[in-house]
């Protein structure tokens, strides 16, 4: 393999793809090429459509270079979701792989090459938008509709997270990182690929089908181990459902993570401390973070060494955090520009809606959204993320949706982590969780989900988060809020 060295012996190759390597060098040269490209076509706004290849790097470097607004969209995308965020960004370039080229005919096209890759660039008509000022980048929230939010990101905030992060993390001397989510979720952009690069660090690059993916929410763990055995990285970035299943392979084979991971870095959702506990005893470093795109993606992480269970880790250097009045979680530091299509600018200190604490020691505790919390009929507050967390800590489970608004008690829809797991099982599952709660936060009636949560059913984000609405509509009649009864209903003493 040709590895090429800086003037004073240190490697300076930045991605790993499994069967090439480029230096910083290539990169650059790539990008100087599309970014010259760009800038004759006179556009503003260029979108991306691509997996997690060399070709994605070099697009984003590119566009930056090129002083273009960057809208990456991940291919999991429905067509509505597409649609709405070309014509709302403005979008006037758009970079895909040939194959899907033809989902805009007519649109006029330039074929290239992009680190080994054939794309296609089209041209696309676009009306003029209105972007914050400084916008650099565009991201997509992950809702289940057409219309979800654009949040608009400058390059100085997100420059601050990364570097932040390189300084947080500087003790583990992270010189590999392996790219598990896709490029175009801000997280792994920010903290899995500019955090790595800036410090010279050498990303592994692999479409995600080798991961394991299929789609946006189907998982196979076993390929990811395989994945993560043969390139041995020291960090990944995992959606707590991503870990979840890996653990659970761990498990059922009697095997191990490979010794080389220093970080698994794990957020987007709530964890829960029985996850993370079954994590590490399977030889993965675990730990827990939080943050939201409007906070260009993280504001605290656990790390080695600076680590409390339950907790979402204390903030990076980058980021303040308080609590309001009400228990709303603030965030300052690093902060968005501004709404797609919204002409407000953020307030010094952004409400992310999230309700929470800081202990005496800095630690931030986040306890759930604020919108969904549930006032049962006896007056008690319950947030559903803290109920769910607590049934998702049982290896039983994958998947948990909790409500009982209104209700005299809570009812849960349930999804097992193996499909052939008997309601046993996972009442089981539920009575360790109740024994956890107080009587109030304990559920008392669950049903078997009709299907998992997946995104593309409108049942859950991108994420993993569940899609409350939706489930409940699915599963109401079985859960007793509707007139008949179903057969799948359980009932917990």
């Amino acid at each position: 393999m040709n590895q090429r060295f800086d003037a004073e012996g240190g490697m300076t190759l930045l991605l790993d793809d499994g069967a090439r390597q480029w230096s910083r060098a290539e990169l650059q040269q790539e990008a100087d090429a599309l970014s010259a490209q760009l800038r004759s076509g006179g556009g503003r706004v260029l979108a991306t459509l691509l997996d997690n290849t060399p070709a994605w790097v070099v697009a984003d470097r590119a566009a930056a270079h090129a002083g273009l607004v960057h809208v990456p969209l991940p291919l999991f995308f429905s067509a509505e979701q597409i649609g709405h965020a070309l014509r709302s960004a403005g979008v006037d370039r758009l970079l895909v792989p040939t194959d899907w080229a033809a989902l805009w005919p007519g649109a006029p096209r330039q074929d290239c090459v992009l680190a080994g890759e054939r794309l296609v660039l089209l041209q696309l008509p676009a009306a003029a938008v209105h972007l914050p000022p400084g916008t650099a980048k565009i991201s997509f929230t992950s809702g289940t509709t057409g219309a979800s939010k654009g949040v608009c990101l400058t390059a100085g905030a997100m420059q601050q997270v990364a570097d932040a992060l390189v300084q947080a993390m500087a003790p583990l001397q992270i010189r590999r990182h392996l790219c598990a989510l896709p490029f175009a979720v801000l997280l792994e952009n920010i903290a899995g690929l500019m955090a790595p690069l800036s410090q010279g660090a050498t990303c592994v690059v692999l479409p995600l089908q080798q991961l394991g993916f299929k789609g946006s929410s189907e998982f196979d763990a076993a390929k990811f181990h395989a994945a993560v055995v043969q390139h041995r990285p020291h960090s990944i970035i995992l959606l707590p459902q991503m870990l979840r299943a890996w653990a659970g392979h761990l498990m059922r084979h009697g095997e191990r993570a490979p010794d080389s991971l220093k970080l698994v870095a794990v957020g987007g959702a709530a964890v829960g401390i029985g996850l993370l506990d079954a994590a590490r005893s399977l030889g993965i470093p675990a730990f827990e973070g939080y943050g939201l795109s409007e906070g260009a993606s993280v504001q605290t992480l656990n790390l080695p060494g600076a680590d409390r269970a339950g907790s979402a880790g204390r903030p990076l250097p980058h980021a303040r955090v308080r609590i309001a009045d009400d228990g709303e979680i603030e965030i300052a530091g690093s902060l968005f520009a501004g709404y797609l299509g919204d002409a407000l600018a953020p307030p010094a200190w952004w409400p992310t809606g999230d309700l929470g604490s800081v202990d005496s020691e800095g630690f931030v505790h986040v306890q759930g959204r604020k919108k969904n919390v549930l006032i049962t009929a006896f007056g008690r507050n319950v947030s559903p993320e803290w109920v769910e967390t607590a049934l998702r800590s049982h290896p039983a489970i994958l998947q948990a949706a909790v409500f009982g608004d209104g209700q005299p008690a809570l009812s849960a829809v349930l999804w097992p982590l193996q499909p052939h797991l008997g309601d046993d099982q996972l009442q089981a599952a539920v009575d360790a969780a109740n024994a956890g709660l107080p009587d109030y936060a304990r559920v008392r009636r669950w049903t078997r989900a009709l299907a998992p949560f997946d995104p593309a059913a409108g049942t859950a984000t991108a994420n993993g988060r569940p899609q409350r609405a939706a489930i409940l509509r699915l599963h109401a009649e079985a859960l007793g809020l509707a007139p008949l009864d179903h057969p799948t209903i359980a009932e917990t003493p």
